[in-house]
């Protein structure tokens, strides 16, 4: 433990893997490097409260004294040129070098570039740090006229949060529908219909052919059907690539992210990776993901910090998300890809309902809108290995919460879960 652990990243999944190290009882330096000037701090606010009000401020991952009080060295404004693995060091831009026993890379993603003509163009953004949030919110205070290219959640919550701001917001979305590889088909018609009653414009299997400015600064979106869409601003949410340029040049395992194993290890067994970046085998559906969300990256780095400090558990977090986007609370738990019938627990016109989706007479996950106690019942159920028949889910909740409890007095370990 001479030289201890570094963490490269000082997001969601860097923070709490310094926090879990000390929890875990680490005793050796702990480094951790960020690229930013700020103290950490929440990410999923910046396209909602923080871009609408011109007096927020960022909140904070941890307090100040958090980092002081546990002994964690943080160090921001630092970025990372290369990782020496034989050497075991990392050389830092502008010079000068970093030495670790273990070393965690939570550098996360970035946006998807769009490869049109006009993208470099002043008013055109991406919203994936603090400083992309403050532009946007400066901007869109002089931006009547708002285009965003993607409808994914990114994309729809920014056009909630403006739209409600009074902006005229257009949402262009390439495929037929929103929220294509993240929620089932109803809920995306739901979550159109809503924004579309706010006077959110959306257009669906619609492509850009080319951003056109004045003066060095976006003035409009030429769509494939050869309308013109003024735009003051247009944010782009097209996607996220992991940012794997210092892992590879490392020569660690690259798939679609750092390939890590169900200790969060990559292909260097000295340098785990965690959180947006990280690629590995889920336990649950048996495929390769990349998951990116709060949830992926605290869970990942607490099994990291257990894994150096001895421990050999293997990854079973149950996956879950969230979205706020207008009036509609959106929580997802479970991997619903692969299912072939679904249960409506609730009711679409109440804004409140939850869809569970199975795959045969398998639970693989549900998506609620304004439900969470759903949400919280179903985390539970695919913690504990749960599968309720969709008779069961058509009782309602209740007899949910009777069927589980019943399910794990029959094995008490499954209580504990």
């Amino acid at each position: 433990m001479k030289n201890g652990v570094v963490i490269v990243g000082a997001g969601h999944a860097g923070v709490q893997a310094a926090a879990s190290l000390r929890e875990d009882g680490y005793e050796g330096p702990v480094i951790l490097v960020g690229d930013e000037s700020e103290l950490p701090y929440h990410k999923p606010p910046l396209s909602k409260t923080f871009i609408k009000d011109a007096e927020a401020k960022p909140q904070p991952l941890r307090g100040e004294a958090f980092y002081t009080g546990n002994t964690i060295d943080y160090r921001p404004g630092i970025r990372i040129d290369r990782i020496d693995t034989a050497g075991r060091k990392l050389e830092i831009e502008g010079g000068g070098e970093l030495a670790f026993d273990h070393l965690i890379l939570a550098t996360g993603s970035q946006p998807r570039i769009l490869p049109l003509p006009g993208s470099d163009l002043a008013g055109v953004l991406s919203l994936r740090s603090l400083a992309d949030a403050r532009l946007i919110r400066a901007l869109s205070a002089h931006s009547e006229d708002v285009v965003i290219l993607g409808g994914g959640f990114i994309g729809l919550e920014i056009a909630a949060t403006l739209r409600a701001a009074g902006r005229t917001v257009t949402v262009v979305e390439a495929v037929d529908r929103l929220l294509g590889r993240a929620v089932a088909p109803v809920v995306a018609s739901h979550v159109r219909q809503r924004l579309e009653a706010t006077g959110v414009r959306i257009l669906t299997g619609t492509t850009v052919a080319s951003l056109q400015g004045e003066n060095g600064h976006v003035s409009a979106v030429v769509i494939s059907s050869g309308e013109i869409l003024p735009a003051r601003m247009v944010i782009v949410g097209i996607g996220a690539v992991p940012n794997v340029e210092l892992a590879q040049e490392a020569g660690l395992m690259i798939a679609n992210g750092i390939r890590v194993d169900q200790q969060m290890r990559s292909s260097v067994p000295q340098i785990l990776a965690i959180g947006d970046v990280a690629s590995y085998r889920h336990w649950f559906t048996g495929g390769d993901v990349r998951l990116e969300s709060v949830q992926n990256a605290t869970d990942q780095a607490r099994l990291a910090a257990r894994t150096i400090t001895g421990h050999t558990d293997a990854y079973s977090a149950v996956p879950w998300f969230w979205s706020d986007i207008g009036d509609m609370k959106l929580q997802m738990v479970g991997l619903t890809s692969g299912g072939d019938s679904h249960v409506v627990l609730g009711d679409l016109p109440d804004n409140k309902f939850s869809i569970y989706h199975y795959a045969g007479d398998r639970l693989l996950g549900i998506e609620s809108v304004n439900r969470p106690g759903d949400h919280m019942l179903g985390r539970k159920m695919l913690g504990a290995g749960f599968s309720p028949t969709p008779r069961m889910v058509a009782g309602g909740p209740e007899e949910l919460k009777a069927a589980l409890a019943a399910f794990q007095q029959d094995d008490p370990a499954r209580a504990a879960s």
